[in-house]
């Protein structure tokens, strides 16, 4: 059964940057498409960043030019590189994982906060 653990998130001023990462096991996960989902505070769920098995992303409106999605197959993590930070990026980030991409059916890690506050 795949496990998802993510680290990184905090309390962060306007403007600074945050680096989210997630540690899967459970799998073999140079076949997953993996990636990160976010829930604001308005119960807003909202696609952040995906990488697929072979290294292509995908990023979400708001955050595209600002976040950088990476995976380490060796090390079975993949990572958020959150830059230039704004008050519409408070939410609880979830790390993301699935066979085929499918990731609303697929394993959700249990979530950090990130918190973008002057």
């Amino acid at each position: 059964q795949v496990q998802l653990v993510e680290s990184g998130g905090g309390l962060v001023q306007p403007g600074g940057s945050l680096r989210l990462s997630c540690t899967f096991s459970g799998g073999i996960f140079s076949i997953y498409y993996v990636g990160w989902y976010r829930q604001t505070p308005e119960n807003q769920r909202e696609l952040v960043a995906t990488i697929t098995p072979d290294g292509r992303t995908n990023y979400g409106k708001s955050v595209k030019g600002r976040f950088t999605i990476s995976r380490d197959n060796y090390g079975s993590t993949v990572d958020l590189q959150m830059n230039s930070l704004n008050s519409e990026d408070t939410a609880v980030y979830y790390c993301v994982a699935d066979r085929m991409g499918d990731f609303l059916r697929g394993s959700w890690g249990q979530g950090t906060q990130v918190t973008v506050s002057s």
